[in-house]
């Protein structure tokens, strides 16, 4: 089951964190960027073969340290159809090298349309008597503000091909109160759909006592983290919120349950563009980011009392 993998992988390689893959053309290597317009112009191809170049080098740099890499779309679909290819490229040699991908897509719709999502990022789509892969992922982000019979469109290809959806619920924005926050029958909008979310997590589940059926909740509010995690005990949390947007080791820590699992920390910028502040080769840089991450967060969580590994 997805869930176990991920939670095996978290303690085997001591480290529950995930590196956000959100290539910006202007903050990439120079001498990546120039050599692809010198050979395709200032293109969406010369950007495509960029990004997969760039971000091919920090998977190559970082995939024995983490269990999963997060590619957010946008970052891709800025470039068209060329974007797209490398958010592809991106995710299928991530999978070559063992790590699980998180489609950072945010999908969320009316039924039908919910579903074509699922069957693009997470099935198999139908063509003619065939079945194809649109995308590679393990993965995707769900918005459930929709209701539930949005989110249930995705559970057919998550029991079919084992996958799995992290749900907003609490998300890292510094605005996200104004609905998120909102009264509701005395509890806030975000406690709502913890429940939801808590349902599901019942539904299915692995022997590590974790579900599939996961929830996004930003480190930069620590204490909804603490009480989110009380709501939802089996849920995976996905933490954005990490590093650039100011959350730190402490602040995550709300998100583990007792065990020292549950998590998984999202660094996206600290981590892919660390080079820009350290002055090492990227791919350096990005590994050095990454361990100086999983020793702030195993540390934090020692002296909590909530050490996972033996």
């Amino acid at each position: 089951m997805l869930s176990d993998k991920l939670i095996k992988m978290i303690i085997e390689k001591r480290s529950p964190i995930v590196v956000g893959l959100d290539p910006r053309l202007e903050n990439l290597p120079k001498e990546i960027v120039e050599k692809h317009f010198l050979e395709d112009g200032e293109t969406f191809k010369a950007a495509a073969e960029s990004i997969i170049e760039f971000n091919k080098g920090i998977i190559d740099a970082v995939y024995d340290l983490v269990p999963a890499v997060k590619p957010q779309i946008a970052f891709y679909e800025q470039y068209g159809l060329e974007g797209l290819r490398a958010y592809q490229e991106t995710c299928v040699y991530a999978k070559s090298k063992g790590l699980i991908v998180v489609a950072d897509i945010k999908r969320g719709d009316i039924g039908s349309t919910s579903k074509a999502y699922s069957i693009a990022h997470l099935g198999k789509t139908k063509i003619g008597n065939s079945y194809h892969s649109a995308f590679e992922a393990d993965f995707a982000t769900v918005n459930p503000y929709l209701g539930d019979d949005c989110m249930k469109e995705f559970m057919e290809e998550v029991m079919a091909y084992d996958k799995g959806l992290f749900i907003l619920v609490k998300t890292s924005n510094e605005t996200s109160g104004q609905i998120q926050d909102l009264q509701v029958d005395k509890e806030k909008v975000y406690e709502k759909v913890a429940e939801i979310v808590n349902t599901w997590n019942e539904k299915i589940y692995g022997e590590m006592g974790y579900s599939q059926i996961g929830a996004v909740v930003g480190a930069t509010y620590p204490e909804e983290l603490e009480l989110l995690r009380k709501k939802m005990p089996k849920a995976i949390f996905l933490v954005p919120g990490y590093g650039a947007q100011g959350g730190g080791a402490n602040d995550v820590l709300g998100a583990f349950n007792a065990d020292g699992l549950g998590a998984l920390v999202n660094s996206s910028r600290g981590i892919i563009f660390a080079f820009e502040k350290m002055g090492l080769h990227y791919q350096e840089a990005a590994r050095k980011a990454t361990l100086e991450m999983q020793t702030a967060i195993n540390d934090a969580l020692e002296k909590a009392g909530k050490k996972y590994w033996i």
